[in-house]
């Protein structure tokens, strides 16, 4: 990967650490569109506790896996900031992790190999790679 590449990597993983870290503490706490049609048809107390009605959200129960990232923070931490924040951060370098072993998996193992070219024996991928380079700008070498 070029030295450009690279910088462009490493500014969109700071800007999600930076908005799964940060921002994603001030995000509404009313609920999402499913939410809402969820509740509908039922009363809710200043807790909100489902007090009567019908709706399907009495159905609602834990999820049965559950797991340290549960509802958007991390199981065992009193401060709710922090465990949004940390919640955020180990969900983005997760996902960067494994996006970025299926990209290394499944990338090109080289250039010369992917045109049709092949080294010749004593030469490497890098030496056929600059050589095709000058050949396509018409220069010799």
């Amino acid at each position: 990967m070029r030295k450009r590449s690279w910088g462009f990597v490493v500014g969109g993983l700071l800007v999600a650490l930076l908005l799964a870290g940060v921002v994603s503490n001030f995000a509404s706490s009313h609920p999402d569109g499913l939410d809402s049609s969820l509740r509908e048809g039922c009363t809710f107390d200043a807790d909100d506790n489902i007090t009567g009605g019908n709706c399907p959200a009495q159905a609602e129960r834990e999820h049965e896996i559950g797991g340290p990232l549960a509802d958007y923070g991390v199981s065992g931490l009193d401060n709710e900031f922090l465990s949004t924040s940390l919640s955020g951060v180990v969900g983005v370098l997760l996902t960067f992790a494994v996006a970025g072993g299926a990209f290394w998996l499944v990338r090109r193992r080289g250039s010369a190999a992917t045109e049709g070219e092949t080294a010749t024996d004593g030469e490497t991928a890098a030496d056929g790679e600059a050589a095709a380079g000058r050949q396509r700008a018409g220069t010799a070498g």
